[in-house]
């Protein structure tokens, strides 16, 4: 069991209550919300004459399902526009904040959470959406819930939940050059396996995550989900309140001074106990990209696709469902597979410092003929310093289309969606059969730069070659 973790601390100390069932009564600190997994919980709240518990402790924005080109209203698509009537009703009605495209501050909920200041270490974060893992960047515990938890949030401020076991997944070394958090927790994933964090809590430790800027391990924590952990951490230190400082929502003054030390405090112990630790060394780990359907099926840019044979039971059968989905084989390099598609975006990474990298890659270049690429921010404050950066020009110059803030193609709730059985790389996080949008539609999961390297040559390729 573990002891002295910076998840005991913060579960330890929002436990509001203890139920009959053995779970906890967890109170949430912050509750973010959006337009898709919220309208039925605001519903379920009127049935009962509830009102929104804590609303100065709920934030909402919209994401999922707006268009990145036009984002004039009405919506065209009719079931996009009722579910934007939905929220901008329904946090008028329960006094709930609302970041919508008037207030300069709309964009992907997991974006605009830190870079707001609203997302502290030490809190316990819900949102109505997988990836709120992200925010576990700044050492907090943070969960995505469903539909009918968002209600008992919204109604209590609090959740009921099991504990987890926590397991230290220790990346000592130096990441080589060229090689990006996406290229880690892709490795990660990898070694662990999809299902390996089931039960757990990561806590991200060692060198390379102490190296690493704020952007960067939220683009890991974003993507614990994908390797089963229901959440995952990285404890805060002088890089966490470094970014911290001075943003909207955090304290100032004297106030600061008490939250910093309250948060110094929340980090595990030194000699923590953990129930299980992992090592692996991050020299060793090279740019990566998913070659199959499942974010655990990647590979080094040069190394070879595996032979399901040499694979276990179970995933043997994954590989060979995924050989066929994908139209690769056994033995071939992800740099012989031509592209359709390239996205940067995402909750992952759509990011100011994602940007800056893609537009490293892409500087002085054309995109590939028949390539379609795209930049998607992932809020209208990333587009803005983008744009005040010049970053804007850079990708349009080079064949890109520049966009509007949003979810985009990731998750294909909007009109982004990939066509036939086109293949896409993607900064997103998932390459689930459909996930982007067609039955048939292929998704190659990789860093921002490796995308933009991939639509210049109109095949993936290894960034480095552009970086040097």
């Amino acid at each position: 069991m573990a002891k002295g973790t910076l998840y005991n601390k913060v579960w330890d100390s929002h436990v509001a209550a203890k139920l009959p069932t053995g779970q906890s009564q967890l109170f949430i600190g912050l509750h973010l919300i959006h337009e898709v997994t919220s309208p039925q919980a605001f519903d379920m709240l009127r049935e009962r004459g509830l009102k929104v518990a804590y609303p100065t402790r709920t934030f909402a924005t919209m994401d999922h399902i707006v268009p990145t080109t036009s984002q004039g209203r009405p919506f065209a698509d009719a079931q996009a526009e009722l579910m934007m009537q939905a929220i901008e009703r329904n946090t008028k009605e329960f006094g709930v904040p609302f970041f919508n495209f008037a207030t300069g501050r709309q964009g992907i909920v997991h974006i605009i959470g830190p870079e707001m200041g609203l997302t502290q270490p030490g809190m316990t974060i819900a949102c109505g959406d997988s990836h709120t893992s992200t925010h576990g960047a700044f050492g907090t515990l943070a969960f995505g819930i469903g539909t009918s938890q968002v209600r008992d949030v919204l109604a209590t401020q609090c959740l009921a939940m099991d504990p987890m076991k926590v397991r230290r997944v220790q990346v000592d070394g130096k990441l080589g050059a060229g090689v990006y958090p996406k290229d880690v927790i892709l490795a990660i994933i990898r070694a662990l396996g999809v299902e390996g964090g089931i039960g757990y809590a990561y806590e991200y430790a060692g060198k390379v995550f102490e190296d690493m800027g704020m952007e960067g391990r939220m683009t890991v924590c974003n993507m614990s989900i994908e390797g089963g952990a229901r959440a995952g951490y990285v404890n805060p230190d002088d890089t966490t309140f470094d970014y911290l400082k001075g943003r909207e929502q955090t304290p100032r003054g004297a106030a600061w001074d008490k939250a910093l030390a309250h948060w110094r405090s929340m980090a595990s112990d030194q000699g923590a106990e953990y129930d299980d630790r992992v090592e692996i060394k991050g020299s060793e780990i090279q740019p990566m990209g998913t070659w199959g359907v499942t974010p655990g099926q990647s590979v080094a840019v040069d190394e070879k696709l595996p032979d399901p044979a040499s694979l276990p039971g179970g995933q043997r059968q994954s590989a060979e469902l995924a050989y066929r989905h994908m139209g690769l084989k056994p033995g071939q390099t992800l740099s012989e597979t031509p592209l359709d598609v390239a996205f940067i975006g995402s909750c992952t990474n759509g990011r100011i410092g994602d940007l800056r990298e893609a537009a490293r890659v892409a500087r002085g270049r054309k995109v590939a003929k028949g390539v379609h690429a795209f930049v998607v921010p992932g809020s209208q404050q990333v587009r803005r310093q983008a744009m005040d950066e010049g970053l804007d020009k850079v990708f349009t110059e080079a064949g890109f289309e520049w966009r509007e803030a949003g979810c985009s193609m990731c998750l294909a709730m909007n009109p982004d969606k990939l066509k036939g059985n086109q293949l896409s790389a993607s900064s997103s996080n998932r390459n689930f059969i459909g996930r982007q949008g067609s039955p048939n539609g292929r998704t190659l999961l990789m860093s921002p730069a490796m995308v933009a390297a991939a639509a210049l040559e109109g095949r993936v390729t290894d960034a480095r070659r552009f970086l040097n």
